[in-house]
């Protein structure tokens, strides 16, 4: 891309989209999970919808890891080393960011997204791999969700007030600056510099999306951290009268400076006004990009039946008008392919006919990935019923000790039950494998603790390909399970009264219960009607849960006011 059109790009970005990962394309590491894969999203519906967006995060030249998992499970990490220069452009711009006294030099690479409706978003990715910076500064954009909180620290600070820092450097106009979670919210100290120092109307200029029922997924550094790298002076003060005075909390920062301030599921409003008492959050339920996560079997079929589904996801709703079999076919055209590369990794033997379940993403305690393992007899009757095989993939962050010990506890699984139950865990989870996936298992398996599920996209991408969800009620799923209609749900969403170890012991019975006396027959035994909860996913899920319709709404509701 020459110089001119990246200008000529930039030129009617007016939403400036900041988020710490954005996953862009498989080979481009700048994403770890489903925020970053969102944040991908939403560049590429905002680009079909033409909304005048830019996305600024960091460039991540080492990615997140590549996992690598030893015969019992154990994980262990490599960098993934790309280089920016295969898919991007270096802007002639630079900018200085004070830190721990000293100057950190910023520049920016350009990635231009380009759309199905030919519409262009533009991508900034800071970097601080510059000449005349120190080694340990030159590293800062390197590793995402890497080193320790000081260097985590620095990176917010990059992203945050350098990525505004760079906007202005390139003479763009931003009417508005979205921050995709906290990691970006010390974007409104500078704001409030270039407003003078009137928090009103950088309240004006803000919105804010949280994303994590979690409370250890809120960042929050110590005062005497924060002090030792932006130093003594104003700053200080400010940080401490928004972002909490005991020590920065990154997403009090963030919502004490922005006007619109939204979860990603209602469910995660109403437990996000919980965790912060006094502040008031809207709810736009996020959504997946269609085209990108329908598989090619899938894409084919609803082009002849569906023509403009790409654009227009809405009319994925008319799906009932094709026929049963082709349904059925693109769906076994697509649990080949995945079949196929489980026996071709694992040599294990899996069946293209046996029914499939797929889990599949970050490896936590609190996802419960072993939830399905809690009673090996009842899994063996369940097996009985019906032939089962399981599918496995997911990282474990570097520093979660129980993550990866919960990796291991499934090869422990894997072994115990191979001569009853075929399982297998696929390494190195991305965005080409979690394709493969939610198209060509069977059911898609969800068991989050709850309420710790915010909203959760990968069940809305297996829907968009015919794939059955069986989920925890917690999320999006209270949206879009209407039991026995667009899947199943695990337990109950109301349990007045009762301690989480009643309510973990009900989902259990129920998880097995409806693999044996539901999933399990209606998939052998009942063809026609499996299939037609199948159209039913695309019909009342994927119509709906889609990146147009959550872009829409925060233009509307967000954007524009």
């Amino acid at each position: 891309m020459t110089m001119n059109k990246a200008v000529k790009v930039l030129n009617d970005a007016k939403i400036a989209y900041f988020s710490m990962e954005i996953g862009l394309k498989n080979e481009i590491p700048t994403y770890s999970g489903g925020l970053g894969i969102l944040a991908g999203d939403v560049i590429r519906a905002s680009g079909d919808l033409g909304l005048p967006l830019v996305g600024v995060s960091l460039v991540s030249r080492k990615g997140h890891f590549k996992q690598e998992l030893d015969a019992s499970g154990m994980q262990s990490e490599d960098m993934q080393l790309w280089s920016p220069e295969e898919y991007m452009t270096l802007l002639p711009e630079q900018i200085n960011i004070r830190m721990s006294g000293r100057d950190v030099r910023v520049r920016a690479w350009l990635y231009e997204h380009k759309s199905l409706t030919e519409e262009k978003i533009p991508v900034i990715l800071l970097d601080t791999d510059v000449e005349g910076n120190s080694p340990e500064d030159r590293s800062i954009t390197d590793h995402l969700y890497g080193g320790d909180r000081r260097y985590r620290f620095k990176q917010e600070m990059i992203l945050g007030i350098g990525g505004v820092r760079m906007l202005e450097e390139m003479g763009l106009h931003i009417r508005k600056y979205h921050m995709n979670e906290g990691h970006s919210s010390l974007l409104t100290v500078e704001l409030l510099h270039m407003n003078g120092m009137d928090p009103e109307k950088v309240k004006d200029l803000c919105v804010f999306t949280t994303h994590t029922p979690v409370a250890s997924g809120h960042d929050a550094f110590s005062y005497n951290l924060v002090q030792e790298v932006i130093g003594e002076g104003h700053d200080l003060e400010i940080l401490r009268t928004y972002g909490g005075n005991s020590e920065l909390n990154m997403t009090l920062l963030a919502l004490n400076l922005s006007d619109y301030v939204n979860g990603v599921a209602k469910r995660h409003r109403e437990i996000s006004e919980k965790m912060f008492p006094g502040y008031k959050f809207n709810s736009i339920t996020n959504g997946v990009h269609s085209y990108t996560w329908v598989c090619s079997h899938f894409r084919e079929l609803y082009d002849r039946h569906l023509p403009g589904w790409a654009n227009e996801p809405e009319l994925l709703v008319r799906v009932k008008s094709v026929p049963n079999h082709e349904i059925w076919q693109a769906h076994m055209n697509a649990k080949k392919e995945l079949i196929d590369l489980v026996n071709r990794k694992k040599g294990i033997g899996m069946d293209h006919h046996t029914l499939t379940i797929g889990f599949a993403r970050r490896m936590t305690e609190y996802k419960r990935p072993t939830f399905i393992f809690s009673d090996l007899e009842r899994l063996r009757k369940v097996n009985d019923r019906g032939d089962i095989q399981l599918i496995f993939a997911g990282k474990a962050h570097p520093s979660d000790t129980r993550g990866k010990a919960i990796i291991n506890e499934i090869f422990g699984y894997i072994d115990e039950l191979k001569d009853t139950i075929r399982i297998s865990f696929l390494e190195n989870y991305d965005m080409s494998l979690a394709l493969k996936m939610v198209s060509g298992v069977d059911v898609w398996l969800n068991t989050p603790k709850r309420p710790f599920e915010a909203s959760g996209t990968s069940g809305m991408k297996a829907a968009h390909n015919g794939v059955v969800n069986f989920s925890v009620p917690d999320g999006w799923w209270i949206e879009g399970c209407v039991p026995g209609v667009t899947g199943y749900s695990i337990g109950s969403r109301i349990d007045p009264g009762k301690s989480p170890e009643e309510i973990e012991a009900i989902e259990r019975d129920d998880l097995y219960n409806k693999l044996e006396y539901n999933i399990v027959p209606k998939y052998y035994e009942r063809r026609d009607e499996w299939v037609t909860m199948m159209k039913n996913s695309v019909e009342m899920i994927a119509y709906y849960f889609n990146c147009h319709r959550m872009m829409r709404r925060y233009a509307t509701e967000a954007y524009l006011c």
